[in-house]
C-alpha cells in the first residue's frame, strides 16, 4: 500500500515538473503569439476560430493529460495537472494564392473550377479543419473571387492566412468580413488579428463589440484580457479573464501573464487569489513556492512547499485505497 502511494506521488511530481518545463519552453519553441500560447497550454480558448468543429488538434493532444489527471484523482479540477498540454506547432512554407504546394496535402480534394462560391467555401472549410491550410487558402480565395460579398468565406480565409502566418493578409480578410457583417466571430477574429499586429486599442474596441454580441464567449473574453494586459490595464484584464473562465482560472491566467511581464509581486497576488478559491491548487502552490523564494520571502516559500507536498499527496492518495 505504502509502496503504491509513494510511486503515485513520484509520478505526480515528475508530471508536475514536466508540465512546468512544457509551459516554460512552449513560448520559445512554438510559433504563434507567446501570451496566447500560455493560455492555450492551461486549457483556455484563445485566438481566432472558424465556425464548426472547434480546435480538434488541441482536444486530441490534451486528452492524455486529462486522462492522467483523472487517474490521480484530479478529474474534477480544471486547473490541475491534466490541463497542462503541449500543442504541436506546424510550420508551413509560404505559398501563392493560385499555386499551392503544401507539405500537409493528403491527396487532391479541390472542387471543380466550375463550382459555386459556396461549394469552394465549404471545401475550404473542410481543408481548414483538417489543417491543410495552403489548400484552404486556394479554395477560399476562389470563393471570395466568385462572390466578394460572401462574409463567411472572407472570415475563413482570414483564419487560413492566420494559420499560415500571413498576419497582414489575415487582417485584411477579417476587415472585409466585418465590413460585410459584424457578428461576434468576425469581430473576435479581427480583434485578435489587430492584437497580434500590436494595435491593442483597436483590438480592444473590436473585442468589446464582440463581447457585447456574445457575452459568455470564453475565447473572445480571453482575447480581450490579453489585449488589456498589453496596455497595462490589469484590472480590466482580470475582469475579462474571470468572466471567461471563472475566478480560479481567471486568477491563474492573470498570474501567468504577470510572470511573463516580470511583475513578480503582482503574480504572487493573483496566485494567492487563486488559492483563496482553491487552497490546494497545485499550480498556484508550485508557483508561489518559487516566487516567494525569488523575492526573499523564505518562510512563506517553505509553507507553500509544505502545502504543495500535502496537496500532491492528497491528490494521489485515493489511488492506493
Amino acid at each position: 500500500m505504502k509502496k503504491r502511494r509513494i510511486i503515485a506521488i513520484l509520478i505526480a511530481f515528475v508530471l508536475t515538473i514536466g508540465a512546468t518545463a512544457m509551459w516554460s519552453a512552449s513560448t520559445i519553441e512554438r510559433e504563434g503569439d507567446p501570451d496566447a500560447i500560455v493560455l492555450e497550454d492551461s486549457g483556455s480558448d484563445v485566438g481566432v476560430q472558424p465556425k464548426k468543429g472547434g480546435n480538434k488538434v488541441v482536444k486530441v493532444i490534451t486528452a492524455p493529460f486529462k486522462a492522467i489527471g483523472r487517474l490521480f484523482g484530479a478529474g474534477k479540477d480544471p486547473n490541475r495537472l491534466q490541463r497542462m498540454s503541449e500543442k504541436d506547432a506546424e510550420r508551413f512554407e509560404s505559398v501563392g494564392v493560385t499555386k499551392i504546394d503544401d507539405a500537409s496535402t493528403q491527396g487532391e480534394k479541390k472542387v471543380s473550377s466550375a463550382s459555386s462560391a459556396r461549394e469552394h467555401m465549404e471545401a475550404g472549410r473542410e481543408l481548414l479543419m483538417e489543417g491543410r491550410y495552403g489548400e484552404a487558402v486556394s479554395e477560399l480565395t476562389m470563393a471570395v473571387s466568385l462572390d466578394p460579398k460572401l462574409t463567411e468565406a472572407h472570415n475563413l480565409l482570414g483564419v487560413a492566412y492566420d494559420k499560415k502566418g500571413f498576419a497582414e493578409r489575415a487582417k485584411d480578410s477579417f476587415e472585409r468580413a466585418v465590413k460585410l457583417e459584424e457578428d461576434a466571430e468576425t469581430l473576435n477574429n479581427l480583434g485578435f488579428s489587430l492584437y497580434q499586429n500590436g494595435n491593442y486599442r483597436a483590438a480592444i474596441d473590436r473585442l468589446k463589440r464582440a463581447a457585447k454580441l456574445a457575452p459568455g464567449d470564453e475565447r473572445i473574453l480571453n482575447n480581450l484580457g490579453l489585449a488589456y494586459c498589453r496596455l497595462g490595464k490589469i484590472d480590466e484584464a482580470h475582469k475579462a479573464f474571470t468572466r471567461a473562465t471563472g475566478a480560479l482560472t481567471g486568477n491563474l491566467n492573470m498570474a501567468k501573464m504577470m510572470e511573463r511581464f516580470g511583475r513578480e509581486d503582482d503574480a504572487i497576488k493573483f496566485y494567492e487569489a487563486a488559492r483563496d478559491v482553491d487552497p490546494n491548487n497545485i499550480m498556484a502552490l508550485r508557483r508561489l513556492a518559487d516566487l516567494y523564494q525569488r523575492v526573499g520571502r523564505a518562510s512563506e516559500a517553505d509553507t507553500a512547499r509544505a502545502a504543495l507536498a500535502l496537496a500532491l499527496n492528497n491528490s494521489t492518495g485515493n489511488t492506493g485505497r
